[in-house]
């Protein structure tokens, strides 16, 4: 693999990048405290060092989170309760009408929005500052904050990483766990609703009119919740099984379980927006029925939010409640990326970006534990 790619503008390194960096624009609002304060904590090195397996693990994560980081920032500046009082512990604040669309599938989801993007960049910030305490060097994507994003009230006017105005949302997930198979044995699932080019948050102010539309906008967010937070889960189990060191262990096992806490909640939100009384709701072509119209299909229960047990190891053992897929090729950081891009994600990014993440997630799926 090559060392570096041009660029018209500067050179990239794909495998140390440039030192140093942690979350740009959002921060400013989001999560400071732990961006402005802790790497200088961890810069002083806690002992051993790193093989080069898990410190290609540990880049790759770090790059995730920061692009997790960008897109929940977004969601939060719209979406989220920032440092506001609860409306029911300030009953004169007011909502805007994505943050009351979001609340029609739980009176706290401007809450959650807001403690899952501060949990992200939490990991970001301390999986770099970890990297630096091992003498390794830390994520960078700053350069790549060039994407335009909502000029909503309440939007940043920054360059973002990740494009929420045209997603094609998997929302093959939602039957997935409900299904009995499991796709590391070859299983596929259709898509529960067909989310193709929609935007998650408001474009403008106009999308803040009309209660259909709105509402539409608030489901596509909670389905793309759901897709960001179970993909986090797998890529966690799946590179978990890849790291030699028990520290390095130590920080999938636990910022892995962090991200299926987020994806068991999501579960529920993105049920709460196919049934009653918020489904049906259809705007512009785009419909997100009640799943509990008859004659109800177990595949799409929106109330069973737990995985249902499925094949795991091999065929011939009892089926089990697990996280899946965990294989590399369903799960990986190769995986990973693909499934982002194919959102839509980055559309508008440059060749630099995807030669940069691309070489970071081959990297880490050629690691290989060791014992």
């Amino acid at each position: 693999m090559e060392e570096s790619t041009k660029s018209t503008k500067r050179p990239v390194n794909r495998r140390s990048l440039i030192k140093g960096g942690l979350l740009a624009g959002g921060a400013a609002t989001l999560g400071v405290g732990l961006l402005g304060k802790t790497t200088p904590a961890f810069a002083q090195s806690t002992g051993g060092s790193l093989n080069k397996g898990d410190i290609a693990i540990l880049r790759f994560l770090a790059a995730a989170e920061f692009i997790e980081s960008d897109l929940w920032v977004q969601y939060a500046e719209l979406g989220g309760i920032g440092d506001q009082l609860p409306v029911e512990v300030n009953p004169n604040q007011s909502m805007n009408a994505y943050q009351s669309a979001l609340s029609n599938l739980d009176s706290d989801g401007p809450q959650y929005i807001t403690s899952n993007t501060i949990d992200e960049i939490s990991h970001a910030a301390f999986i770099n500052a970890y990297l630096e305490s091992k003498g390794a060097d830390p994520i960078n994507l700053d350069q790549f904050r060039t994407l335009q994003g909502s000029t909503a009230t309440g939007a940043q006017n920054i360059g973002r990483l990740t494009n929420l105005l045209h997603l094609n949302v998997d929302t093959s997930w939602f039957v997935r766990y409900r299904s009995a198979t499991n796709p590391d044995f070859n299983a596929t699932f259709p898509q529960a609703i067909n989310i193709t080019n929609r935007p998650a948050i408001p474009a403008t102010d106009a999308d803040f009119e009309g209660a259909s539309h709105i509402q539409a906008i608030a489901n596509t967010a909670a389905f793309h919740f759901g897709s960001i937070e179970q993909g986090g889960s797998s890529l966690y189990a799946a590179m978990s099984k890849k790291v030699s060191s028990a520290e390095v262990l130590e920080i999938t096992l636990g910022i892995g379980g962090d991200e299926i806490a987020h994806f068991l909640e999501w579960v529920d939100f993105a049920g709460n927006g196919v049934q009653a009384p918020v489904a049906p709701v259809t705007d512009k072509g785009l419909t997100f029925p009640n799943f509990f119209t008859n004659p109800p299909n177990p595949l799409l229960q929106p109330s069973l939010i737990f995985p249902v047990p499925c094949s795991f190891i091999h065929q011939d053992l009892p089926k089990v409640s697990v996280i899946r897929p965990i294989a590399d090729r369903n799960a990986g950081a190769m995986a990973a990326v693909a499934g982002l891009t194919a959102s839509g994600l980055f559309l508008g990014q440059s060749k630099e970006f995807f030669s940069t993440v691309q070489a970071l997630a081959a990297e880490a799926d050629a690691a290989i534990r060791q014992v």
